[in-house]
C-alpha cells in the first residue's frame, strides 16, 4: 500500500479508543485543547465551542504533520503522537527483519567504458529518436551541470499528433498538476519530505505482518547504471537473497512491418505472465542490442507502450503486486521520459543509451575545449554520469511534487497524465483508465512512426537530425508558430519600425517614428498562419453559421470588442519596464484589461498621466515615448501570486481586479522564476529582495491548500478592496471543470483558463514542452462544468494561451470565453522579435532585458500596440458579419457554430484517427438557453458587468470596525488618535482587512501619520490581522487561527493569552498557520507558540513568538524573526535575506 498526501485530517473511532492523524505534509490545520476534568476538545480550528472557559483549559497543542493523538475511551488516557508511534514499532523487530532481510543497492560508481563506438551510438540515439537539441541542450545542461535546461517563451511546437515530424511516445502525454483543490509541493526548499526511494521484488499483504514483508529490493534512486542491474541480478543466487529474475526483449524483426507491433506486445505480455506465474520477481523489459547487426535487423515496440501493457496485463492476471519491473531503455533522457515510464508501471529505469551519450558527450574534443575554458565546469566522467542522474533525480521530484506527491512509490503506476492524440487500441493496450479527449494514433500508426526515426546506414558520416523541437531553426526542422519571420510580418502591419528605438530622436521623425498601419500587411501577416502547418486543436476546426452574412457596419464597433481584450500576465521583471508599462498604456487606451504578474507595481504607475508634451514625452516616464496626456501605468489586474512579491495594501486597493496565480501554462505546478541577473536593483525594491538573487516563488500558495483555503483569499481580497473583482487563474487539464465549479463557489468573480502553450520568461524546458494541456480542451470543460451545475452566471471566463488573431477569438467566444488574454503576440507587437533569450537577459530589443543599454533598444510605443488590437478587434468583426451576427454577446458559447474541418483534417499527415467528437461530447447547446449571459434586453448584450464578489462580501465585524466613527475621523484627519474594544469570535474572518483597506485608499502604504489601536477579545478567525499598515495597531487576547499578520505592511500586531487562562502560553498554541504570508513591515509578538510555516515569505516585519512548527522563516528576503522556544525542522529553507 503506498503511502497517501494530503490535505488531510482523518478523525477515527473503532468504539474503543478514538483519533485523529495528520498528513504528512501537515497541510490543514488541526488544534485541541484538554480541560482539567480530562476531557479532549480536538477541531480543525481553535474558537469552534465559543462559551469555553480559558481557566479550566490546561494544555493547547496542535497536530504537526504527520503526527497522531488518540485517546483510550475505556481507560480514559491520553496519547500524544511519540507514544503511538513508540508502541507499534515495538510489537514486531521490524528493524531485525528489514536487516536480514532487505537487499540495499545503494549508488555504485558509473562505468566508464563505451558500450558503442560513436558511428553505433549515433545510430541507436537516432533509432530511438534523439535529436541533435537533446543532446545540445538537454544532456549537456544535465551532465555538465547537474541541472535541467532552462529556457523560455513557451511551448509555439505543433501538437505530437499534428507535427509533420516523427516524435516519441512520451510527447503525446501531459503531465497534470494540482490547483486549488490540493496543493502542489515545493521539492526545492521541502526536499524534507521527499523521496525516490523505490523497491523491487514481491510485494506481502500489509494484514499478515512478518519478515517475509521486508523482504524486498531497496533502490535509493528510480534511474540505475550498469553496475547496479549487475549488482540487482547478482541477487538471484539463492545465497543472496534468491530474487528469482528475467530479462525480456522488446525488439522484434524489422521484416514483420508496422503490422507486427500488434503481435510483439502480446507475445511480450504472454511471456510476462508466463515468468511472474512461475516465480520471477524482478522483470525487465529491454529495447538494449548488444550489437549492429541486432541494431540493424530490428525494432523495438515503444517503452512505455512496452510497461504500460505489460503493467496492465498483470494486473488483469493479478500478478502485478508480485513483481518488480525495470525498464532498460535507449529511449528515455528527458524527465518527462522517466516520469512516464514509472507513472505507467516501471519500478526503476536502466538508461542505457543515456548515460552512453553523457560519455560521448563527454569525451568530444569540443567539450573538453569549453571545460577547460571555464564556459562549462570541468568534470570526470564519473561525474558528468552522477550530474546526469541528479538533473533526472530533481527533475522527477519536481513532476511529482507538482500533483502533490511526496514519495516517488506513491506515484508509481498512478497514470497522473493525459492523452493527446492517441486512439482507443493503444489506450487499452497501455494506458487504461488515461484520458485522451482528441482521437488519432493507433498502435500501426506508431509503429510507422518509430520507422520514420529510423537512419538507412549507420557510418562514421552518420550525423543526428537536428529536428528544432525546442529552438525553431529558419529553413527546416519542426514548425514554431511565433518565428522571427511572423514578427517581422506583424511589426510591417502596425507600423513598427525596428530601426526606430528609445534612444533614437524621435523628434526628427513623422508621427513620433510609428509608421502608417497597413491593412494588407495584416493581411499577409493573417495569411501566414492561416495557410502555417496544422499546430493547434483549433486548427482543425470550422465556422458554420446558422444565418445569413450582414453588412459589417451592423457589427458592433471594434472599440466595443476590445473592452474584452487582456495582456497576460507577465511580470515587471520578466519584461522590462519599458515593455511592462507601454503595454499596461495600451490596453488601457482601449478599455481592455493589463495585468500586472506577480512582480508587482511602481506606486508611480498609479496616477494618469497630466504631463505629457506635444512631442509625446512626459518627465513621469521619461523612457517612453508616443505617450497621451490621460494615458495611465497602471495595471487594471493587479496579481497575487504564491511569492507574493509586491504585494501591500496599496498595490491592493488600486486594482480594478485582482488576480490569484494558482497556475502558469508554461509551467503549471511550479512556481514563477526570474534569474539573478534579472533582479536589477529597481526590481528587487519593488519585491523587496536581494539584487542579483534568483527568485523562485513557491509552488503552492501556502494560504491555499483547499478549496476551502481559496474562498478565504479571495473573501481577504474583497475585504481589502471591495470595488475589485477577483479573477483566479487556472491552467488547462482533464478535471479543470471540477475545479471551475468549485472556484465559483468560492466566490471569484473571473475564472482565466491558460493553455498550456503560454509563454514565459525563465522556466525548465521539460515543463514548457510537457505540462498543461492547450486551452480548447480545458475552456470547453469548464465552460460545459459551469453551465451543467447553474454556475456560469456566477462568472466571467477569459482565455488565454497562444492567442493570436480575431479567428482564435472568435472560436473560443463560441467555446465559452468572454474575455481575451493575449501574451507572446503583445510582446511582438511591442517590438518583440523573438529571439528566444528572455531567460539570458539578453533581450536584444530589451523587451525582456534589465540592463540598460538593452533597454535603450525598445522600439515600442502604446499606438504599436493599439494597432494591433485594433486589426484583431476588425477582423472579429469581418468574421461575425460573415457568420450574420452584429452584437459578439451572441457567439459567446455557441459552440454549435463550429465543426471538424474535413480540409483540414485531410492535412494531417500521421494520423487518419485525428477526430474531435470526444472533444465536442458535453458541450452544451447555448442557442436557445441564454440566461447565463447576464445580459438583460435593456442593456442590449455587450460586456458583462464586473460584478463584485457575486455570492456577497460578510463580515460583520470587520465593517464595525471600518464604520466606527473614531477610526473613520482619524483617517479622514491623518492625524489623532482612537482606540476601539471588540469581541471577535472564529467566523470573524480577515478582522481589519477592511480598515486597513480605508486607510491605504487615502494614504498609500506609508503616508498615514494617525494612530489607530484595535483592541479585541476572543478566538479569531482566519486571516487576523491581513494588510495592517504604519499607524495601525492590533491586539488580541485571546487566540487565532491561521494566516495570522497575512501582507502586513506595518503597524503593530500582539496576540497574547486570555488573562484566566489556565495553561503555560510558552508551550500552548495561540496563532496557526502560515502566519505573516508575505508580510512587508511591522511588528509581531506573540504569547505562545505558532504552527508550520511562520513567517513565510516574510520581506520586513519584526517578529517574536515562542515557539514554531516546521518551515519556520521558509523563503523569507528581509525582516528579522526570533523564536524564543523550539522550532521544527527546515528552518530557513530557500530564505535569501533576513535574520531568523
Amino acid at each position: 500500500l503506498e503511502a497517501w498526501d494530503g490535505p488531510a485530517l482523518l478523525v477515527y473511532s473503532d468504539g474503543k479508543s478514538i483519533g485523529a492523524s495528520l498528513d504528512r505534509n501537515g497541510l490543514r490545520p488541526a488544534r485541541y485543547s484538554i480541560t482539567n476534568d480530562g476531557t479532549v476538545y480536538m477541531m480543525s480550528e481553535t474558537g469552534v465551542i465559543p462559551d469555553m472557559d480559558e481557566s479550566t483549559i490546561v494544555e493547547k497543542g496542535r497536530l504537526g504533520p504527520g503526527q497522531m493523538i488518540n485517546v483510550d475511551l475505556v481507560s480514559g488516557e491520553f496519547k500524544d503522537n511519540v507514544r503511538i508511534k513508540s508502541e507499534i514499532a515495538s510489537r514486531h523487530p521490524y528493524g531485525e527483519w528489514i536487516d536480514s532481510q532487505r537487499k540495499n543497492v545503494g549508488r555504485e560508481d558509473f562505468a566508464d567504458d563505451r558500450m558503442y563506438d560513436d558511428a553505433t551510438a549515433t545510430f541507436a540515439q537516432s533509432t530511438f529518436g534523439w535529436g541533435l537539441q537533446d543532446i545540445g541542450m538537454q544532456i549537456a545542461d544535465m551532465a555538465g551541470a547537474g541541472k535541467e535546461t532552462t529556457y523560455s517563451m513557451g511551448d509555439d511546437a505543433p501538437i505530437s499528433v499534428l507535427s509533420e515530424r516523427p516524435h516519441v511516445l512520451y510527447n503525446y502525454f501531459k503531465q497534470r498538476f494540482a490547483q486549488v483543490t490540493n496543493p502542489p509541493i515545493d521539492p526545492l526548499r521541502e526536499g524534507v519530505v521527499m523521496s525516490l526511494a523505490m523497491t523491487l521484488g514481491k510485494k506481502e499483504s500489509i494484514y499478515k505482518v512478518s519478515e517475509k514483508g521486508a523482504r524486498l529490493i531497496q533502490l535509493d534512486s528510480p534511474v540505475l547504471n550498469s553496475v547496479e542491474m549487475e549488482k540487482i541480478r547478482g541477487y538471484a543466487n539463492p545465497e543472496d537473497g534468491g530474487f528469482a529474475q528475467s530479462t525480456l526483449s522488446t525488439r522484434y524483426s524489422l521484416q514483420d512491418g508496422p503490422a507486427g507491433i500488434r503481435a510483439a506486445l502480446d507475445d511480450l505480455c504472454d511471456k510476462a505472465v508466463r515468468d511472474v506465474s512461475s516465480g520471477v520477481e524482478v522483470l525487465v523489459l529491454s529495447d538494449l542490442a548488444s550489437d549492429q547487426a541486432t541494431l540493424d535487423a530490428t525494432t523495438y515496440i515503444p517503452p512505455l507502450l512496452a510497461v504500460g501493457a505489460v503493467h496492465h496485463r498483470l494486473i488483469e492476471e493479478g500478478l502485478r503486486m508480485d513483481v518488480g519491473l525495470v525498464s532498460e531503455t535507449g529511449s528515455a533522457w528527458s524527465t518527462h521520459h522517466f516520469a512516464c515510464l514509472v507513472g505507467y508501471g516501471a519500478n526503476a529505469v536502466h538508461p542505457y543509451l543515456a548515460l552512453e551519450t553523457v560519455k560521448q558527450w563527454h569525451g568530444q574534443s569540443r567539450t573538453q575545449k569549453m571545460m577547460d575554458a571555464g564556459k562549462i565546469a570541468k568534470t570526470t566522467l564519473n561525474e558528468a554520469q552522477s550530474n546526469y542522474r541528479k538533473a533526472v533525480e530533481a527533475g522527477l521530484l519536481k513532476i511529482l511534487s507538482k500533483i502533490g506527491i511526496s514519495l516517488l512509490s506513491s506515484y508509481s503506476g498512478a497514470q497522473i497524465f493525459e492523452a493527446i492524440g492517441l486512439g482507443e487500441e493503444v489506450i487499452s493496450t497501455s494506458f487504461k483508465g488515461t484520458t485522451s479527449r482528441v482521437g488519432g494514433m493507433n498502435l500501426e500508426e506508431l509503429a510507422v512512426e518509430t520507422a520514420m526515426m529510423r537512419p538507412e546506414v549507420a557510418d562514421a558520416k552518420l550525423k543526428l537530425v537536428n529536428y528544432g523541437y525546442y529552438k525553431p531553426l529558419p529553413a527546416q526542422g519542426e514548425y514554431h508558430v511565433n518565428s522571427a519571420d511572423l514578427a517581422a510580418l506583424l511589426h510591417t502591419a502596425i507600423g513598427l519600425d525596428k530601426k526606430v528605438s528609445a534612444k533614437t530622436n524621435r523628434d526628427e521623425l513623422p508621427n513620433d517614428g510609428v509608421k502608417p498601419k497597413s491593412v494588407a500587411d495584416y493581411e499577409i501577416f493573417k495569411k501566414s498562419l492561416e495557410t502555417a502547418p496544422l499546430a493547434n486543436i483549433r486548427d482543425l476546426l470550422d465556422f458554420e453559421s446558422d444565418r445569413e452574412s450582414i453588412p459589417i457596419e451592423e457589427v458592433e464597433p471594434a472599440s466595443e470588442i476590445m473592452k474584452r481584450f487582456c495582456t497576460g500576465a507577465m511580470s515587471l521583471g520578466a519584461l522590462s519596464r519599458e515593455a511592462h508599462e507601454t503595454l499596461a498604456i495600451a490596453v488601457n487606451r482601449v478599455g481592455g484589461k493589463s495585468n500586472s504578474g506577480e512582480g508587482g507595481e511602481d506606486t508611480i504607475r498609479g496616477k494618469p498621466l497630466e504631463d505629457v508634451d506635444d512631442r509625446g514625452r512626459s518627465p513621469t516616464f521619461p523612457h517612453l515615448a508616443g505617450l497621451k496626456n490621460g494615458d495611465s501605468a497602471n495595471s487594471y489586474i493587479h496579481q497575487v501570486a504564491s511569492g507574493r512579491f509586491g504585494v501591500t495594501p496599496e498595490f491592493l486597493v488600486t486594482a480594478k481586479q485582482t488576480e490569484i496565480k494558482m497556475a502558469q501554462g508554461a509551467k503549471p505546478g511550479e512556481g514563477g522564476q526570474l534569474p539573478g541577473p534579472k533582479v536589477s536593483d529597481y526590481i528587487a525594491g519593488l519585491r523587496a529582495s536581494k539584487p542579483g538573487v534568483t527568485l523562485i516563488s513557491p509552488p503552492p500558495h501556502h494560504d491555499i491548500y483547499s478549496i476551502e483555503d481559496l474562498a478565504q483569499l479571495i473573501h481577504d481580497l474583497h475585504a481589502i478592496n471591495e470595488n475589485a473583482g477577483v479573477s483566479v487563474k487556472l491552467v488547462s487539464s482533464i478535471g479543470i471543470g471540477t475545479v471551475a465549479c468549485g472556484v465559483a463557489k468560492a466566490n471569484a468573480d473571473v475564472i482565466q483558463i491558460s493553455g498550456g502553450d503560454g509563454g514565459t520568461g525563465a522556466s525548465p524546458l521539460s515543463s514548457i514542452k510537457n505540462a498543461g494541456c492547450p486551452w480548447e480542451l480545458g475552456l470547453s470543460e469548464a465552460h460545459s462544468a459551469l453551465v451543467a451545475n447553474g454556475l456560469r452566471d456566477r462568472v466571467t471566463l477569459r482565455v488565454d494561451g497562444g492567442i493570436r488573431t480575431g479567428r482564435d477569438i472568435a472560436i473560443s467566444a463560441m467555446m465559452g470565453a468572454e474575455e481575451y488574454g493575449f501574451g507572446t503576440i503583445a510582446m511582438i507587437a511591442e517590438g518583440c522579435v523573438m529571439a528566444r533569450v528572455c531567460h539570458l537577459n539578453t533581450c536584444p530589443v530589451g523587451v525582456t532585458s534589465q540592463k540598460e543599454e538593452l533597454r535603450k533598444k525598445f522600439p515600442g510605443t502604446p499606438e504599436h500596440v493599439v494597432n494591433f488590437f485594433e486589426f484583431v478587434a476588425e477582423e472579429v468583426r469581418e468574421l461575425m458579419a460573415h457568420m450574420g451576427y452584429s452584437k459578439f454577446e451572441d457567439i459567446i458559447g455557441r459552440a454549435d457554430l463550429l465543426k471538424e474541418s474535413d480540409s483540414q483534417l485531410a492535412r494531417v499527415a500521421k494520423s487518419k484517427g485525428v477526430e474531435l467528437a470526444p472533444f465536442f461530447s458535453g458541450i452544451p447547446d447555448s442557442k436557445e438557453d441564454r440566461a447565463w449571459t447576464r445580459a438583460t434586453p435593456e442593456e442590449g448584450g455587450g460586456v458583462k458587468g464586473e460584478v463584485v464578489h457575486a455570492n456577497g462580501f460578510s463580515s460583520d465585524l470587520d465593517r464595525e470596525i471600518s464604520n466606527f466613527d473614531a477610526f473613520k475621523q482619524v483617517i479622514a484627519d491623518n492625524a489623532g488618535e482612537a482606540t476601539g474594544d471588540f469581541d471577535i469570535k472564529n467566523t470573524d474572518r480577515s478582522t481589519c482587512a477592511m480598515l486597513a483597506g480605508d486607510i491605504a485608499r487615502a494614504h498609500g502604504n506609508s503616508g498615514f501619520n494617525g494612530k489607530i489601536d484595535v483592541n479585541l477579545h476572543g478566538s479569531a478567525g482566519q486571516s487576523f490581522g491581513a494588510f495592517l499598515l504604519p499607524g495601525l495597531n492590533v491586539r488580541l487576547s485571546g487566540e487565532a487561527n491561521d494566516y495570522v499578520g497575512k501582507g502586513m505592511h506595518g503597524g503593530e500586531l500582539v496576540v497574547v493569552p486570555d488573562a484566566e487562562a489556565g495553561f503555560v502560553a510558552a508551550d500552548s498554541s495561540i496563532v496557526g498557520n502560515a502566519c505573516l504570508y508575505g508580510a512587508t513591515g511591522g511588528d509581531f509578538h506573540a504569547n505562545g507558540r505558532a504552527g508550520e510555516r511562520f513567517a513565510v515569505r516574510n520581506s520586513g516585519t519584526y517578529a517574536v513568538v515562542e515557539g514554531t512548527g516546521d518551515h519556520c522563516c521558509e523563503y523569507m528576503t528581509g525582516g528579522v524573526v526570533v523564536v524564543l522556544g523550539s522550532v521544527g525542522r527546515n528552518v530557513g529553507a530557500g530564505m535569501t535575506g533576513g535574520i531568523g
